[in-house]
């Protein structure tokens, strides 16, 4: 890994990302005392873990309470915490609930980590930005494309400090590949490899036992039924104790998650999107495999460039290639590599590269973010946009076409077809 430094990060960070328009904030901040930012975490699976381990990390930033609807989470949680204070020689103060609301009801909470799953994501960021609560919100966004735009709205709307997990983009080599994308050291760009992998596959699961501590009902929440398996959430022991052994798998299907395509592309076709310099606009047309001979999901814009879900390697890593007229750039995490030395970047050690999961400078990022009252590396607006061009790619898969978007109005033309899966309608007595 090549990274800048911590202060070059923060300063860089502070103005926003390169080409990224900022936009004044004006609200005051009021902190707790000691100039302490409390944090209450939503959702406490795998990606909280490391959330976790991650802002515990930061000076100044005190994590106070929890919210899970599994009572085995909420316990490990509150023993993960208890534990960090005992190692740093300080007193505990957490509370765990199974209601995210009594979280978002606590004027003593500065901000909130949402990392449920994403149908809960619009929910519970809309509850926490009306309640005031600064947001670090799980990439992607929100599980639909209304829901991405009352997100954003409601972040504006009541002045909010929102961040989400695009951890690449607070990575030096992710940095750099874009910033020779726009320089245009390898001559213009011809052509994006954005490698996410597949789409969402029906939910073909068998039915399982639901565990005693868990709310089943509560989990599904807005989405519409289905039955209980294991693999939507991992099990988990506290004595012994036993993490998850691998990622929740509602992230896959296509009634409970939005596949690879949501998954990774939240992360690499955001990557995509940046040196496209189409942060605050998207695609114009996504054509799916094998329609008329395209060859994997392709998404086109208005400058007649294109990003297609293509590896660029044997063994599909999950990254991107930007190919130029002169040479190209690709780039995953941990790996960096040119058509020519002279574009890659310079040597810098860091002792935090590559933990991605648990970024401490993403994450300071967005703690620094909240105390000047900034918007972070990643705002609410470029998150939203992400959120769609990952959705737009499950529409063309679905419907085996092509589908037209227009993003300017962020609505698609002409198309009632495709107008269906511009929302979830919303069950169990939810609203959006």
């Amino acid at each position: 890994m090549k990274n800048i430094s911590r202060r070059r990060f923060i300063n860089n960070s502070m103005i926003g990302a390169a080409g990224l328009a900022s936009l004044p904030i004006i609200k005051s901040f009021g902190m707790s005392a000691n100039n302490t930012i409390r944090i209450g975490f939503i959702g406490l699976g795998q990606q909280a873990m490391n959330l976790l381990n991650g802002f515990s990390r930061i000076k100044n930033v005190q994590i106070v309470a929890g919210a899970d609807v599994y009572g085995i989470k909420r316990e490990r949680f509150e023993q993960r915490v208890k534990e960090y204070h005992q190692s740093v020689n300080q007193k505990a103060d957490i509370t765990t609930y199974k209601d995210y609301r009594k979280i978002i009801d606590r004027s003593d909470i500065d901000a909130v980590v949402i990392a449920t799953p994403d149908h809960w994501h619009a929910l519970i960021c809309i509850d926490a930005c009306n309640a005031g609560k600064d947001v670090y919100q799980e990439k992607p966004i929100t599980f639909t494309i209304k829901e991405s735009l009352k997100v954003a709205a409601a972040v504006r709307r009541n002045d909010i400090i929102f961040a989400t997990g695009s951890q690449q983009r607070s990575d030096s080599n992710y940095q750099h590949a874009v910033n020779m994308v726009h320089r245009e050291a390898f001559g213009k760009l011809k052509k994006v490899f954005a490698y996410v992998g597949p789409g969402p596959d029906p939910y073909n699961l068998p039915e399982e036992a639901i565990p005693a501590d868990l709310d089943w009902n509560q989990w599904l929440g807005p989405m519409p039924a289905v039955h209980f398996n294991s693999a939507l959430n991992p099990p988990i022991s506290l004595n012994p104790p036993v993490n998850e052994t691998f990622w929740a798998r509602w992230r896959y299907y296509k009634e409970t998650g939005g596949g690879f395509t949501c998954d990774w592309g939240a992360h690499n076709f955001d990557i995509g999107q940046w040196a496209l310099k189409k942060d605050h606009s998207g695609p114009v047309k996504v054509i799916p495999p094998g329609y008329q001979g395209a060859k994997a999901l392709t998404y086109v814009y208005d400058n007649g460039l294109e990003m297609t879900n293509e590896p660029y390697d044997e063994i599909k890593t999950l990254g991107l290639k930007f190919w130029g007229e002169d040479g190209w750039i690709e780039v995953s995490r941990g790996s960096i590599a040119a058509s020519d030395d002279s574009l890659l970047p310079e040597k810098d050690e860091n002792e935090d590269a590559g933990m991605y999961e648990r970024s401490p400078l993403h994450l300071e990022n967005f703690i620094e973010a909240v105390r000047a009252r900034i918007d972070p590396i990643v705002p609410v607006e470029v998150g939203q946009r992400t959120a769609v061009c990952c959705i737009l790619g499950n529409v063309a898969y679905e419907l085996k076409r092509p589908v037209s978007w227009s993003p300017e109005e962020q609505y698609f033309i002409n198309d009632p077809e495709a107008e269906k899966f511009y929302h979830r309608a919303y069950e169990n007595g939810y609203k959006l």
